[in-house]
């Protein structure tokens, strides 16, 4: 009995403590709320730093934004702008000669490696050449056929005077002796156009030796050995393949591409400045000396060339350079370049089109003057553009 008296006493104190608690709770969370409203704590909500509204952001009262934008408006003025182009220096194609052998044969000697210099009429190599060897034979037999003739006609000349040979005889004489002489001419000319030294007459028959099958070939240009096709041993079947390429580089040509839009602006012997990556320090001063009539129809752009004296050989052929010319004065909208945002591939500032309203403007620049950038399109002169604090509009 003792214990079933204890156990409804016990469950009333739990209940009593639980009320308990949960007043004491809300005790609490009241005084709390109390203090707070007391001491100010409890403050209201701050308004948006910006809303947009379509494609416009407003920058509504009280933004803290306001205090960290700045507008100027967008200016008009007379620019001379400076075209900085892609360049490339190149030899001269009329100072660079392909080395073509005349003839068939074996490559027995190679005299000169890649990167040589030479000078014109220098060997460069020697082939062994059954046609050469030919070639001298068909001289030598003209050369004995045209002597013969020479007799002949000399006997028949005589014995004309002495009514011994008839006037016939006399013409057969003297056209054998004709087509005698244009052969051994021609054999001497073939010879000649092969490299054969003749010596002082054409007349003088040219006598094979052990070394008639060699062909020298020599050096059309004085320059640089720029390319090398071959080695000793090769056989050379094609004459119209080169042997090598020598390039005279003691002058060269810096080539540029000009935008097909900027063709305008560049002219013959107009003044222009080359700077090349091998020497940042080094300004070449020079005058347009070829403008292209025409425009590469994949790159759209027109190339233009520049003449430089290269005599130390500083100027290499496919060095990289950048050529600089002024282009045609005229008038354009002009902005600080921190109003200027990047995005991807597209250039844009923001326009105040009413206060605090601004809307985002794709923008082609045209080229920068220290903190200033000329804009060919996307703002008029006047608009008020947001110069400072642009970055925070970005997206």
């Amino acid at each position: 009995m003792p214990i079933h008296d204890h156990q409804p006493s016990f469950r009333g104190g739990a209940f009593l403590w639980g009320g308990i608690g949960l007043g004491l709770l809300l005790l609490v969370a009241l005084l709390t709320r109390g203090f707070g409203l007391l001491s100010g704590t409890h403050k209201p909500a701050e308004p948006a730093l910006m809303v947009r509204q379509g494609d416009k952001i407003l920058i509504p009262e009280g933004s803290a934004l306001r205090a960290r934008l700045g507008l100027e408006a967008a200016a008009a003025q007379a620019v001379n702008p400076k075209l900085l182009l892609p360049a490339v220096v190149e030899s001269d194609p009329a100072r660079t000669a392909a080395v073509l052998t005349p003839l068939s044969g074996r490559l027995i000697a190679l005299k000169v490696a890649l990167g040589d210099r030479v000078s014109r009429g220098q060997v460069v190599a020697v082939i062994d050449s059954p046609d050469l060897a030919q070639a001298y034979n068909d001289n030598e037999k003209a050369a004995d056929s045209w002597k013969l003739t020479e007799k002949n006609l000399g006997r028949q000349e005589a014995q004309n005077q002495l009514g011994v040979a008839s006037d016939k005889d006399l013409d057969q004489a003297r056209s054998d002796y004709a087509q005698a002489a244009a052969e051994y001419t021609r054999t001497q000319a073939r010879l000649k156009m092969l490299g054969v030294p003749l010596g002082a007459s054409l007349r003088a028959p040219a006598t094979a030796t052990s070394a008639a099958r060699e062909l020298s070939v020599t050096a059309p240009v004085g320059g640089s050995v720029t390319a090398l096709n071959v080695a000793p041993g090769n056989m050379i079947n094609d004459p119209t393949q080169p042997l090598m390429t020598i390039a005279d580089l003691s002058t060269v040509w810096i080539t540029a591409m000009v935008p097909e839009r900027d063709m305008a602006a560049v002219a013959k012997n107009q003044d222009v400045q080359v700077t090349l990556a091998a020497y940042p320090e080094r300004v070449l001063n020079g005058k347009v000396l070829f403008l292209s009539d025409v425009i590469d129809p994949d790159s759209r752009r027109g190339k233009i060339r520049i003449a430089f004296a290269n005599g130390d050989y500083a100027l290499k052929p496919n060095m990289f350079a950048t050529v600089s010319l002024s282009g045609n004065a005229r008038t354009l909208v002009v902005v600080p370049s921190s109003a200027l945002l990047m995005n991807n591939d597209r250039t844009s500032v923001f326009v105040a089109t009413a206060p605090w309203t601004f809307e985002r403007r794709t923008v082609e620049a045209e080229l920068e003057e220290g903190t200033s950038i000329a804009i060919r399109s996307g703002i008029n002169a006047g608009e008020q553009v947001l110069v400072k604090g642009a970055i925070l509009l970005n997206d």
